[in-house]
């Protein structure tokens, strides 16, 4: 039998009971799926499971996205393509040299976003299982988005409710001063539309969507909306809206990017391998195809 224990009072929990190297039964499911449309965060320790199993049990809450979003994407380590690798391992499973553009790109994960918001179908789940571990450090940060919504003044509500924003891997990576783009990497990453304010539709609350990947509001000018962006973002990484995950090996995370924003911490990557594999679910369709807040 599963047992749900609360993080926080109405964000995160700790799933106890689970084996994920078997089917989930029906009744097992309805609890996850339940716990993470109200909790937004799952934290499931001690799963011994392989990159097949994963899968499987990723598949169950909805399809995975088939394409990866990272530079010289043909350089794959892991069995499964679409199987996003969140480690500092080249493709031979040794440390990434401290001039490898792809370490240099996988520094935005550090960043808070939402996973695939720059997708014109952004994510609904991922799910993050820990293989190996720093001895300190690369610790992964969730804020409430739903929590962060109802914290914000009517007023301010009612500002951004209808407000569209551009969302591209080329504009978080540009913070960073990143900009060794392909011409086929621009094409990919070309900038999509989302509802800044979403309707999360299992638990009927309202959730900002928010993410670095944001380079543009529709309507506003450039410097302005990007200063309302950064005001959001304090906002909504308050720690009174933050679980902060220390990882163990075998911890199995699964969030809801429709209602939640994360970040990595910083670790000794020249000297610790991390080793991290993430399965990301499409969402049904783009936000603005969705119904409004």
């Amino acid at each position: 039998m599963l047992t749900v224990t609360p993080l926080k009072p109405e964000f995160g929990a700790r799933i106890e009971g689970a084996d994920l190297r078997r089917p989930l039964t029906e009744e097992e499911f309805a609890v996850m799926d339940a716990a993470i449309a109200r909790y937004g965060v799952l934290v499931i320790p001690g799963q011994d499971i392989d990159d097949d199993q994963q899968m499987e049990f990723a598949a169950r809450f909805g399809p995975i996205e088939q394409t990866r979003a990272t530079v010289d994407v043909e350089k794959q380590r892991l069995k499964h393509f679409a199987m996003n690798d969140i480690s500092n391992l080249d493709e031979k499973g040794e440390i990434l040299a401290a001039d490898d553009r792809r370490r240099f790109f996988s520094l935005g994960n550090r960043l808070w976003h939402s996973d695939s918001s720059f997708k014109a179908t952004p994510a609904k789940h991922s799910l993050l299982h820990a293989r190996s571990i720093p001895p300190e450090g690369g610790e992964t940060e969730f804020a409430d988005t739903r929590g962060a919504w109802e914290a914000l003044p009517a007023a301010m509500q009612d500002r951004l409710r209808d407000m569209v924003c551009d969302h591209s891997l080329i504009y978080s990576r540009a913070m960073l001063g990143f900009a060794e783009w392909t011409e086929a990497e621009r094409r990919q990453f070309a900038p999509v539309p989302q509802r800044l304010v979403r309707r999360h539709a299992e638990s009927g609350r309202t959730a900002l969507f928010l993410s670095s990947h944001i380079g543009r509001i529709h309507g506003m000018p450039t410097p302005e909306a990007l200063m309302l962006i950064r005001d959001l973002l304090e906002h909504a990484t308050q720690p009174r809206f933050v679980y902060s995950h220390r990882w163990a090996v075998g911890d199995l995370v699964m969030w809801d990017n429709r209602c939640t924003l994360h970040r990595g911490r910083a670790y000794d990557d020249q000297r610790y391998k991390r080793d991290m594999r993430r399965v990301t679910l499409s969402d049904v369709a783009p936000t603005l195809e969705q119904q409004a807040a």
